[in-house]
């Protein structure tokens, strides 16, 4: 039913409770195949730029802003400004198979006011792609960010040439919304924007989604899953 105000103009519909959100704590997330642990260069930044050392081709960096890195100096001097900034919020993933950092992932455009945040900055080294820990380090994100924080609004954007990105976003139960055209500047060249979300009330029934799939019921010995994400998410 539409509402409206006192003039009888439709608006949006009241929200009589809403409180700012909390910011995202400096505190780690904890799974059963990774730990995110915020960005702490003295810990993680050798262990990283070894795990990015096989991307010989910096494929890997394409669609980031920064690098890719030829020198562990330069890539710690950027960890070090990255680690300082509270928006963005650098979390490093970590195997918990051998306690080694293998990724990165990240909250920005932090909007406690309106309970909106995004994931970014996503850098996942080829040891991390492809693995239970990759699929179970975003779940524990969006946990933080709906379950502990209580935010309405969490988003995921990508240059709109970046494929396994937009798969990703699909994969994870994000919806599409639309283009944002010439968005950005980056690396001397445009950036169109893709615009996906999920919402709180979308929430619960992708939360189910992602605690099936990584129920360890649905891997065989070999670690290799019985039912996809996508099957979860459409059931």
């Amino acid at each position: 039913m539409t509402q409206t105000n006192n003039l009888g103009q439709p608006v949006g519909d009241p929200l009589p409770d809403w409180t700012p959100c909390p910011l995202p704590p400096r505190t780690p997330m904890q799974g059963r195949t990774c730990r995110l642990e915020p960005l702490d260069p003295a810990r993680h930044a050798k262990e990283l730029f070894e795990a990015y050392s096989t991307d010989t081709d910096g494929s890997l960096w394409t669609y980031l802003s920064h690098g890719p890195y030829g020198r562990f100096e330069d890539f710690l001097a950027w960890a070090e400004k990255a680690a300082a900034k509270d928006d963005p919020l650098q979390f490093t993933v970590i195997d918990m198979k051998d306690g080694k950092a293998v990724g990165i992932a990240t909250f920005m455009r932090i909007d406690p006011a309106n309970g909106v945040i995004e994931v970014g900055g996503i850098n996942y080294s080829e040891r991390l792609c492809r693995t239970i820990a990759a699929t179970e380090a975003m779940y524990l994100m969006m946990a933080r960010a709906f379950d502990e924080l209580g935010y309405r609004r969490y988003e995921w954007k990508c240059d709109s040439e970046n494929k396994p990105s937009y798969a990703a976003a699909e994969r994870y139960g994000f919806k599409y919304e639309g283009l944002f055209r010439q968005a950005m500047v980056y690396k001397g060249r445009n950036r169109d924007t893709s615009w996906f979300s999920i919402l709180d009330s979308e929430w619960p029934a992708i939360k189910d989604a992602f605690q099936n799939w990584l129920d360890p019921a649905n891997f065989d010995a070999d670690g290799t899953q019985k039912r996809s994400l996508r099957d979860f998410m459409a059931g």
